[in-house]
């Protein structure tokens, strides 16, 4: 019989965590987001398009299996950085009152130092990759490190989550080929407006604590705007993923499969509810649809 699923704020209860992990180990996988994969799965799709992209014909699966485990890890990272920062905000919010830190689960000593011991598997991970990509990945951690500190100065900062969670775009094709190529820097490109879309519509869910708290987002930058703004951060994603497939010289099926991936946007656009969190979460998770899409996409245009 499986256990129901409540959430206390944010934080799913009574899920795999609760029913597996020993109690001593579970606010570190919950400061982790294991529970709530969602994220991993959007940093780890631009790693894996931009594989493909570059692969001469199937993805090396060895490859993908790495970006996988490195996408888990440092997306953990990031939001042990993430929490660390924000504590003392997240604990006047109810939707993030219960997480690890301001429900003093774990202390913000515990939490930097589980910090160190995750950017240490990461970097045990990304050593595995050619010497020109590690040099990549590890550029990653100037964008990673000043994230949480965007909120307080600027109304966009979906703008730098966008730099920061699709720099995978690029460590794939370094990977793969051992430079930056434009098919990649124009999939890096479509990436950060496809981040400026879908996290735009996840920070409607806050938009009113954000404001009681004097924090800023393009939620509350696009307000009942937002719709229209989205035609142009999905359009534009869609035109440089094409772009990107061009360049790359991807084969014929590439392009009828992108315009139904482009379908699950245009979805997302006609039928988001910005004033409705939980429409709200659901639309944002559904990018894992897109990500699965794109992937099938770009695989069939290079194997054809």
């Amino acid at each position: 019989m499986t256990s129901s699923i409540f959430l206390n704020g944010d934080i799913p209860v009574g899920n795999w965590i609760d029913r597996r992990v020993p109690a001593v180990i579970r606010p570190y996988l919950r400061l982790m987001r294991l529970d709530r994969p969602i994220g991993t799965w959007l940093l780890l799709f631009p790693c894996w398009w931009s594989a493909a992209l570059a692969a001469p014909s199937w993805p090396d699966p060895v490859l993908f299996a790495l970006f996988a485990t490195g996408a888990v890890v440092m997306r953990g990272a990031g939001c042990t950085v993430n929490d660390i920062a924000d504590h003392e905000f997240d604990a006047k919010v109810a939707r993030t009152a219960g997480r690890p830190i301001p429900s003093g689960a774990v202390s913000v000593r515990q939490a930097v130092l589980f910090l160190l011991l995750l950017l240490g598997l990461g970097l045990l991970i990304l050593v595995q990759l050619p010497p020109f990509a590690i040099a990549v990945g590890a550029a990653s951690l100037l964008l990673v490190f000043p994230y949480p500190l965007m909120k307080r100065i600027t109304w966009w900062p979906q703008a730098w989550l966008g730099l920061t969670f699709n720099w995978g775009a690029l460590l794939g094709w370094a990977a793969v080929r051992g430079e930056i190529g434009a098919p990649a820097v124009a999939l890096y490109a479509a990436g950060w407006l496809w981040t400026l879309g879908y996290d735009t519509i996840y920070a409607h869910q806050d938009k009113d604590d954000d404001v009681l708290i004097g924090v800023k987002s393009t939620a509350l930058r696009l307000g009942d705007a937002t719709p229209r703004w989205l035609v142009g951060f999905y359009g534009g994603a869609l035109a440089l993923i094409a772009a990107a497939g061009w360049l790359a010289g991807l084969s014929w099926p590439f392009w009828p499969l992108l315009a139904a991936a482009g379908l699950q946007l245009a979805w997302q656009i006609r039928s988001v509810r910005i004033d409705d969190g939980a429409d709200c979460l659901d639309k944002f998770k559904s990018n894992r649809f897109f990500g699965w899409a794109l992937l099938a996409a770009i695989v069939a245009g290079r194997v054809w």
